[in-house]
């Protein structure tokens, strides 16, 4: 039986990743700190046998005895609120998180796939976005501290593949939404749905005409999967190149909640991207993989999700962190 670890195992790709590999008969070892991740994206599985649970931050020593296969790194904060709020744990997950989880891979002998982001990209001068492209991004503006750190774990990686003759992987994710993402973590897609819920105006940064690609998470799930069976090295994008523009998504949101909420706009955050659409030429020649689920259909799965949330889920505020 293959032994995987995957970490931000409570978080929303992470939980989706534990149930994948459980599925395919995998030993899962999760481990996370719970700082955004919840508890309950996992729960069902904590009576199976073939899974286990750590509650551990990885920006510490990593022990894990025994046999080691698979590795999925994919502790990091991941939406803007709270990667602002907590920006230092950002930079030390994807920094000290990862050298710690390379010298893991590397005494186990295990493939480690790590999870970088489009945001490598910036706010990015060529479009749609290749691989090729190295990104326009700032190093000391406030979201620098996610991309910053997402740059420094694909150097770092490659590093240990060339250097140490390490298994490696690297995947670029592009907004990818579904079940179990929080209402309130502030990414677009649960914004808008629960702004919808509870009645509220929908708000629009800037004039709303930055692009967006959104991908379901069984697409996301798969080309994960197929880029760690496979023996691909360099980064590759997996995101779904139907691009829309954040004013089209929000009339889009509004008609397939069945609400009358107008749209208000606010002022454009700094270093916001004002495009954002994977080129995914690479990952259907390597892993014969492309998006299959449409964006409408995808989004009628996820408003059923958010709609059986309860009152209590709907309503609650940003999460605050302990300085």
């Amino acid at each position: 039986m293959k032994k995987t670890l995957i970490t931000g195992a409570a978080g929303f790709l992470g939980s989706h990743l534990c149930d994948r590999f459980i599925a395919e008969g995998h030993h899962v070892i999760g481990m996370d700190n719970l700082i955004t991740g919840d508890i309950k994206n996992i729960e069902h599985l904590f009576h199976l046998k073939r899974f286990e649970f750590f509650h551990h931050d990885v920006t510490k020593f990593v022990h894990v005895p025994g046999k080691m296969d698979y590795i999925l790194h994919f502790a990091s904060p991941a939406s803007p609120i709270d990667y602002l709020k907590i920006p230092i744990e950002t930079l030390k997950v994807g920094s000290l998180g990862t050298l710690n989880l390379l010298g893991l891979a590397r005494d186990h002998g295990a493939r480690i796939l790590v999870a970088s982001t489009s945001e490598v990209y910036g706010d990015p001068l060529v479009h749609p976005q290749n691989e090729e492209y190295y990104g326009n991004v700032s190093p000391i503006g406030p979201r620098g501290v996610y991309d910053e750190a997402k740059r420094f774990m694909e150097s770092i990686t490659m590093a240990y593949h060339r250097h140490h003759g390490l298994d490696t992987r690297i995947v670029r994710i592009f907004n990818t939404y579904g079940s179990r993402m929080r209402l309130n973590d502030g990414r677009v897609v649960p914004a808008f749905m629960g702004q919808a819920l509870r009645g509220e105006d929908l708000t629009v940064f800037g004039d709303g005409s930055q692009s967006r690609s959104f991908t379901y998470i069984d697409d996301q799930i798969e080309g994960i999967y197929r880029l760690l069976m496979s023996d691909y090295v360099e980064p590759i994008n997996i995101g779904n190149p139907d691009e829309t523009t954040i004013l089209e998504f929000a009339e889009e949101i509004i008609k397939l909640t069945g609400t009358d909420q107008k749209i208000v706009f606010k002022p454009l955050p700094q270093d916001d991207p004002m495009q954002r659409q994977p080129d995914i030429s690479r990952a259907k020649e390597v892993l014969d993989w492309e998006p299959k689920v449409h964006r409408s259909e995808g989004l009628k799965k996820v408003f059923e999700y958010f709609k059986s949330l309860s009152d209590e889920k709907l309503w609650e505020a940003h999460r605050e962190f302990l300085p």
